[in-house]
């Protein structure tokens, strides 16, 4: 997120939640999967962190008249934690999307899609060292196959290749993208911020705009692609707008109305969409080691996410 929406906080019960909330729900993981089209077809124009600045700043502008209400709530917060509030932006935004930018130099945006899924399983291995919270036998296996699958992709297909070092550079950045969003993740669950998700976004986005700055600054200078122009114009146009400041209101919007469980368990269409707009708009197709990845990891999340442990039977003395 990245391309992904922003994580909650926590995790909100909602009461008979409206079946008004999954339309927003799939629009805004349609509108995220446009994110990487648009980065992958800007790619050879822009470099990365010009793209995650400018992404980050735009959105921020765009939804800071919106939380209007919330401006006293959002400095107060400033004024206490703001270190805590750039290092949480700084590792979900700005390393998270710029290291999917740097991928999409050197890979495609189907494959890039299916590793960000391997997102929530990091997230609950993460949660175990960080937060201290049991992942069991069944989510560790999930975590396994996921990461099996993630390998298999990341060598694609070919284990000799990864043993020798042989991989695709662009790969590991998304892996690397993947971990910061669940690291990311974890550390705003810690945190407790205590404000509503929509004014924290906010927060957020300009934050990892302000951590994002000194590296656009670096490529103006050193990069020769730098320059603005109409391809760079009109990506930004996309991810500034629909695939920024839209997608992250729909995905308030959805958890208001479905529950924040509900809500991020539907990232999984990301996936879909991303494979689907990147045929149709970028002429890309599934490898083999894609389908092969893909399968490893869904599997994964499925051992992770919807086995359940049997409750222990109670002794009869």
């Amino acid at each position: 997120m990245q391309a992904m929406p922003i994580a909650h906080q926590a995790a909100q019960p909602v009461a008979g939640p409206s079946l008004a909330g999954y339309p927003a729900a799939v629009l805004c993981w349609l509108l995220s999967a446009g994110v990487y089209i648009a980065a992958k077809w800007v790619a050879p124009e822009m470099p990365p962190w010009g793209l995650c600045f400018w992404r980050l700043t735009l959105a921020c502008a765009i939804l800071l008249p919106i939380v209007h209400r919330h401006h006293e709530a959002m400095i107060g917060l400033l004024r206490t934690r703001a270190v805590e509030v750039v290092a949480v932006g700084a590792i979900g935004l700005t390393l998270c999307q710029g290291m999917i930018y740097h991928g999409l130099n050197d890979t495609d945006a189907t494959t890039a899609g299916i590793i960000m899924a391997l997102s929530p399983v990091m997230t609950m291995v993460l949660a175990r060292f960080v937060l201290g919270e049991p992942l069991g036998l069944w989510k560790s296996l999930g975590a396994l196959g996921a990461l099996a699958g993630m390998i298999f992709i990341v060598a694609h297909g070919n284990l000799t290749a990864l043993l020798q070092l042989k991989v695709n550079a662009g790969e590991l950045w998304i892996v690397g993208s993947a971990f910061c969003w669940g690291l990311y993740t974890v550390l705003l669950r810690r945190a407790k911020f205590g404000i509503e998700l929509l004014p924290m976004v906010v927060l957020l986005l300009g934050a990892g705009a302000l951590v994002a700055l000194p590296f656009h600054l670096w490529e103006l200078f050193n990069d020769e692609r730098s320059a603005m122009n109409v391809h760079s114009l009109l990506a930004l146009a996309y991810l500034a707008g629909p695939g920024g400041a839209l997608m992250y209101y729909l995905y308030n919007k959805s958890v208001e109305t479905l529950g924040a469980s509900r809500a991020s368990m539907l990232l999984y269409l990301q996936t879909v969409f991303v494979a689907m707009l990147a045929y149709l708009l970028l002429g890309e197709g599934l490898h083999d080691y894609d389908l092969v990845g893909a399968a490893c990891i869904v599997a994964g999340i499925v051992l992770a996410t919807m086995v359940k442990p049997r409750p222990a039977q109670p002794r009869v003395a």
